[in-house]
């Protein structure tokens, strides 16, 4: 599996949201986006994580960005895990993985011994001009929204 590098341009997409509304990357120009994706809405996991990025809100917010939390689910999924957790942020379907497939993120998993294809837990942050500016590929769910607040926060601190 290869996913998409730091300075490639982020591929254009339109998904539907948890209120069943389209929405598309190109809505958010001028601003910069993590967008994250993860196997199953409502699965420990993606709970923990999602929930640690709905608390960081603020922060993430203070350095000008948006979170899209991109899954294969249902929009009723997604609309429940939303309600179920308070989630703050956008999710978005991608029920036949295409948008996964052009970030690279789609591929085989190993668990518990068995083979199959699903979504890899990796976040890319796009920047105001619609270029990914950095690839989150090593994190634990629970320090995911840190490891992106670090990174921010690093990346606005000049050099001495």
């Amino acid at each position: 599996m290869t996913y998409l590098p730091a300075g490639s341009p982020a591929p254009a997409f339109t998904l539907l949201d948890q209120n069943g509304n389209s929405v598309s990357l190109h809505d958010f120009s001028g601003k910069k986006v993590l967008v994250y994706f993860y196997p199953k809405a409502m699965t420990p996991g993606c709970k923990v994580q999602a929930c640690s990025l709905r608390d960081s809100q603020a922060e993430l917010a203070a350095h000008n960005v948006v979170v899209l939390g991109i899954s294969p689910d249902p929009v009723a999924r997604l609309k429940k895990f939303e309600e179920k957790d308070e989630l703050n942020f956008t999710l978005l379907s991608d029920e036949d993985h295409a948008i996964a497939d052009a970030f690279g993120v789609w591929g085989l998993k190993k668990f518990m011994g068995k083979e199959y294809d699903g979504i890899h837990r990796i976040s890319f942050l796009i920047d105001e001009t619609g270029t990914v500016a950095h690839v989150f590929d090593k994190f634990k769910t629970k320090d995911h929204h840190q490891v992106v607040i670090d990174y921010l926060t690093e990346a606005q601190t000049p050099s001495a």
